[in-house]
């Protein structure tokens, strides 16, 4: 809000805070109360109200389908895209303890994990970053797994015992990055687009098309990574069984412009190898 001011002298700001269905059921799992749109149904329904001009979210929240006459104007430089461990003892993932109780909320990073080391047990868990942290004591587990942007801004980057590497263990779709979502007919389109970062923009849109061809948020391990490199971008993504042992993982390739189009290739080829069997059963399961 204060780079906004900086771009705009007398713009006048208000902030409205709004509890949101995932802010207050932080002892059900998200798959149970809908996804991670969990996050951002309320405020898009303050938008469409008309009581608040813009909400800001994490893109990782975002579903990949927005209501009708919502946008996404502006997204901001992105953080750390990885996920991070913070274990008991400090030690890396190559050095994990046989059946080791590792804790997260995410079902991404638990079918990841288990498809490496198949003896682990995935404890789920949630509630903010400290809280968090402190399960590992409060519950004897091993370590957990959470986004690095999270960690980094809170400077407590020492915490960390190692940042996993993409290639490692897929980031979700827009993991990192913070989106600017207005009214698609509100002159608050141009008043904010100052803040857009291209790059940052480009290569989370191309994950977003990539979800979008599953119809999926966060009730299903689906993972996307983009990255752009001189005027072409590599789209990695995956689609998992809850228990890790189906895990079906390609990536594309092509020009920047062609971004979106890339993401929507890459989704509809791991559908086409297995993809759209393993999403069944994972609803099937969940139901």
């Amino acid at each position: 809000m204060e780079e906004l001011r900086k771009r705009h002298s007398g713009l006048t700001l208000d902030v409205h805070v709004i509890k949101t269905t995932g802010d207050r059921m932080q002892d059900v799992s998200l798959a149970r109360i809908g996804g991670k749109g969990a996050f951002v149904k309320e405020l898009e329904e303050a938008l469409l109200e008309r009581r608040i001009d813009l909400a800001i979210h994490s893109m990782k929240d975002v579903p990949a389908l927005l209501p009708e006459g919502l946008v996404i104007a502006a997204m901001l430089e992105r953080e750390d895209p990885r996920d991070v461990l913070i274990s008991k003892g400090n030690f890396k993932l190559e050095r994990i303890p046989p059946r080791a109780r590792i804790g997260t909320g995410s079902l991404r990073r638990g079918s990841q994990l288990k498809n490496i080391y198949m003896d682990v047990e995935i404890v789920p868990i949630r509630g903010n970053l400290d809280t968090r942290i402190k399960k590992i004591e409060r519950e004897n587990l091993d370590g957990i797994i959470v986004a690095a942007a999270g960690l980094k801004r809170m400077g407590w980057q020492d915490r960390a015992s190692q940042f996993i590497p993409a290639e490692i263990m897929t980031p979700a779709v827009g993991q990192g990055a913070l989106g600017i979502e207005v009214r698609s007919d509100d002159d608050v389109k141009q008043i904010v687009a100052v803040l857009n970062d291209e790059q940052t923009f480009t290569e989370v849109s191309a994950e977003r098309a990539f979800l979008a061809v599953f119809g999926a948020g966060c009730q299903v391990p689906v993972a996307a990574y983009g990255k752009i490199e001189k005027d072409s971008i590599t789209v990695t993504g995956l689609v998992a069984s809850l228990d890790g042992r189906m895990l079906i993982k390609d990536r594309v390739r092509g020009p920047v412009a062609e971004a979106e189009k890339m993401g929507r290739i890459l989704g509809e080829r791991i559908l086409a190898a297995g993809g759209r069997q393993i999403i069944d059963e994972v609803y099937r399961r969940l139901s």
